[in-house]
């Protein structure tokens, strides 16, 4: 395993181990996080614990064209019972994701050291947000990192039924039109799954974020 010191560097991703870990070390600067979403790798670790790299294969992705939008889905996107911003709250749009429970799980990897540095992106206009209100509260939203033709999503979060679900299928449709060429959704879930996003694999989803 590599490990990573204070040179802007990592590995090629063919070198990551079966469970996807390419590197350990290093810090979160602007510069290191983006250069490693360029690089198909993202950060993903435990509070108190050095920073992992990953890079995993397969890589769970969503072909813009291939969005599964339920029946009853479509009847609450059309009934427009929630309102849908971009970029306009990222801070408590990535705090909500860090405090939201979810099932199966004790604590988050959203760190407050995570918060931070993603905060930092997005004033430089890398890492962006969806929020989602209704009755001017924030109910949900997503945020991750724009490469400007692949969008790799990092975390969402729901406070009433649906609200991620309306983040995450209005993303896409706005990554569709302006031409993205696909969502990074890093390692499989089914819920994930079931909203049409599949397994590639890794060096099918290189291929892509090296093409623009």
């Amino acid at each position: 395993m590599y490990y990573v010191d204070k040179d802007l560097f990592f590995p090629p991703v063919s070198e990551a181990d079966e469970d996807g870990i390419l590197a350990i070390g290093g810090d979160l600067n602007s510069e290191r996080l983006q250069l490693a979403y360029k690089s198909g790798i993202f950060p993903w670790f435990n509070e108190g614990e050095p920073i992992l790299w990953w890079s995993p294969d397969p890589r769970m992705v969503l072909f813009l064209d291939e969005l599964v939008v339920s029946k009853s889905m479509r009847t609450i996107l059309k009934r427009n019972q929630f309102k849908v911003t971009f970029n306009q709250n990222f801070a408590d749009v990535i705090s909500n994701c860090q405090k939201i429970k979810r099932d199966g799980q004790t604590g988050t990897w959203i760190s407050n050291e995570m918060i931070d540095a993603y905060c930092k992106l997005n004033k430089e206009g890398i890492a962006k947000s969806v929020e989602v209100w209704q009755d001017e509260i924030l109910v949900g939203g997503l945020y991750g990192i724009d490469l400007g033709h692949v969008f790799c999503g990092e975390s969402m979060f729901s406070k009433v039924s649906n609200a991620s679900k309306v983040a995450f299928i209005v993303l896409v449709n706005y990554l569709k039109e302006e031409n993205y060429k696909l969502l990074d959704c890093q390692v499989y879930n089914p819920h994930l799954e079931s909203l049409g996003c599949r397994e590639i694999d890794r060096d099918d989803f290189m291929s892509i974020l090296k093409s623009k």
